[in-house]
């Protein structure tokens, strides 16, 4: 059974573009794989954190990802922070990566923007840290966005390099899971722009935690355009907003955008939201009542995280000793 590792950032509670991006996928993961799933909060720190904010959206994070059906018996969840592996290994890829490389990388680029002199150095060295996330625990398969494809080829780099240098083949190649079609969902306000925590406006998205009142409202005011759903999915051409709502009800529904609309095609926007806010209702509410649950009991949350981080360290601390013990460092 191949091992996967992915992380996700602690972000509070997330979005429905994070569940039908990523979440629902490791859930599905997990049938198959010997699965690690991960609280990134030192990825989190490249950029400032408040302390308390930090904590408190860790466990909210981890609570939606047991709530959604991330299962921390079969499989591992813990904090990053809390296996010190990572930082270990990733100091080690430090001094094994290029300043070339990390300079092709265009996440940096687009996350530090025009003032990259104030852009901290762990946001540059990101990607070294996320290479040794994978490789101190030989995981062979990532799921990730198209997005991160580029950082899974650097940290096949790395450990082509290591491997090179000290006359090895200790770190395994990684196969990146490109997620489908459905793992991209936009906002609510723009059907050109990603949905996102970072907007503004709480009414862009659908949060894993919003009632049902507040989803039917949110779906009622999503921005849609004048003219009736089309025939087909050709159709959508030039219409953002529309192609959008069709894909989450598609997704949310195990179908594409042409099986919605042999069901709403020619009619308007209002009868497809109605059915769009009772799918979604029906979807999310176990998931908001489940973390509710776990919410109320962060000392449960406590001891998954706990559990996690000694059973994640028993895998990555011996792989990145050995590491070390090829670098050359004296093991007293």
């Amino acid at each position: 059974m191949q091992r996967i590792f992915s992380g996700i950032q602690p972000s509070g509670i997330p979005t429905l573009g994070n569940y039908l991006g990523a979440i629902r996928n490791w859930v599905a993961l997990q049938a198959d794989h010997d699965c690690i799933w991960c609280v990134v909060d030192l990825h989190a720190i490249t950029v400032w954190q408040d302390p308390e904010s930090l904590r408190r959206a860790t466990r909210e994070m981890t609570a939606v990802l047991l709530a959604c059906g991330i299962d921390p018996e079969a499989h591992i969840v813990f904090p990053q922070s809390a296996v010190r592996a990572h930082a270990q290994l990733a100091w080690i890829f430090n001094c094994i990566a290029r300043l070339g490389w990390l300079t092709r990388m265009t996440q940096f680029k687009d996350k530090a923007g025009k003032d990259r002199e104030n852009a901290s150095a762990g946001l540059y060295v990101y990607p070294n840290l996320m290479a040794a996330d994978i490789h101190a625990y030989h995981a062979t398969r990532v799921p990730v966005g198209d997005d991160q494809r580029q950082h899974l080829e650097l940290a096949n780099d790395i450990a082509q390099k290591f491997n090179h240098d000290y006359g090895v083949d200790f770190f395994p190649a990684i196969e990146p899971l490109i997620l489908g079609p459905a793992a991209r969902v936009m906002s609510l306000r723009d059907g050109t722009r990603k949905m996102s925590k970072s907007d503004p406006s709480d009414q862009s998205r659908i949060n894993l935690n919003d009632d049902p009142d507040t989803i039917a409202l949110k779906i009622r005011r999503a921005k849609t355009d004048p003219e009736p759903l089309p025939a087909d999915a050709a159709g959508l051409e030039g219409r953002p907003e529309a192609r959008n709502l069709l894909g989450i009800y598609a997704a949310l529904a195990g179908t594409d955008h042409a099986g919605v609309l042999r069901d709403f095609a020619g009619g308007g926007f209002g009868r497809f939201k109605e059915a769009l806010a009772a799918l979604l209702i029906e979807k999310l509410s176990p998931i908001s009542a489940e973390t509710r649950r776990w919410l109320d009991d962060e000392a449960a949350i406590d001891a998954v995280l706990r559990d996690g981080a000694a059973r994640a360290a028993t895998i990555a601390d011996p792989i990145v000793r050995e590491a070390e013990r090829l670098v050359g460092f004296l093991r007293l």
